[in-house]
């Protein structure tokens, strides 16, 4: 799902575990050759959002693309679902040992499912910060271990974690949102010195507020929701939000062998809004 705040992902990956990897598939088989041909990708809450995004142009640059969510039915063409419970290791465990079974190995992952949270330390209870860091830290830390011993056999093995500018941008009432991809940014840059030396690359995407289904339902509850919608843009000194798909262009940067020099980055996607400073429009 996707946070206004800057980011999130793709489904919401909460609760329902499951034990074995349902598979469902509608992959038609091939893809047109690109520079991910030959190569298996796994894209965790990539049924919408920014893993659609992302699934779809690893996709349709040549990787086998195995998309890990909660509801991985009905998904595009050349794409191919397994059913996953990110909180769950057993079912994490399973699904990324179905994707191998079916692709012959795994080489890149796309660390992409989380959940947002609205409010500030007082409005957010246990509950909220178990489920919250459950899924969007722990969640990354199951799939990635899940995958490494694969990765290891990969010649061009690349780890992404969606991040968020979050991380290091105080945003009103994103504190536990915050804290979560904070964590991830520090996550992303220990796993990157811990797993350099088996030849896996760990980087990070850091977006803005990215314009998706879930910021259009959000908005709705505001009487005015067009004017928040242009609160939203005007975060980004671009004046728009990010679109998913500039995001899912800069994931798949990350994963490419053309990155290979690349590794322990957060790559900012975000219209300008960590670093610039523009002056008010004169009236």
């Amino acid at each position: 799902m996707t946070d206004p705040s800057g980011t999130d992902t793709g489904s919401d990956i909460r609760t329902a575990a499951t034990s074995t990897a349902a598979i469902s598939t509608t992959d038609a088989g091939t893809t047109a050759p690109g520079e991910l041909a030959g190569l298996t990708a796994i894209v965790t809450g990539g049924a919408s959002g920014i893993g659609l995004a992302t699934s779809r142009l690893l996709a349709a640059r040549g990787a086998r693309v195995a998309v890990l969510d909660l509801n991985a039915d009905g998904l595009p063409e050349g794409l191919t679902g397994f059913t996953t419970d990110v909180t769950s290791r057993e079912s994490v465990d399973a699904a990324v040992a179905a994707v191998a079974e079916w692709a012959g190995g795994i080489d890149i992952v796309i660390n992409n499912a989380g959940v947002s949270a609205i409010g500030t330390v007082e409005a957010n209870g246990d509950d909220d910060w178990r489920r919250v860091l459950d899924i969007n830290v722990i969640g990354v830390a199951r799939v990635s271990a899940a995958a490494l011993p694969w990765l290891r056999r990969s010649a061009h093995a690349a780890i992404v974690n969606t991040c968020s500018v979050a991380a290091s941008n105080g945003i009103p009432d994103r504190a536990l949102y915050s804290a979560s991809k904070g964590a991830v940014l520090a996550l992303t840059y220990g796993m990157a010195v811990d797993h350099v030396r088996d030849g896996v690359r760990v980087n990070c995407v850091r977006p803005g507020t990215v314009d998706t289904p879930f910021v259009s339902n959000y908005l709705k509850r505001y009487d005015d929701p067009a004017a928040e919608r242009a609160a939203l843009d005007a975060r980004q000194p671009t004046g728009r939000m990010v679109t998913p798909e500039e995001v899912a262009h800069a994931i798949a940067y990350l994963a490419s062998p053309f990155a290979s020099s690349t590794t322990g980055t957060a790559l900012d996607v975000d219209g300008g809004l960590t670093t610039l400073r523009i002056r008010p429009l004169a009236t």
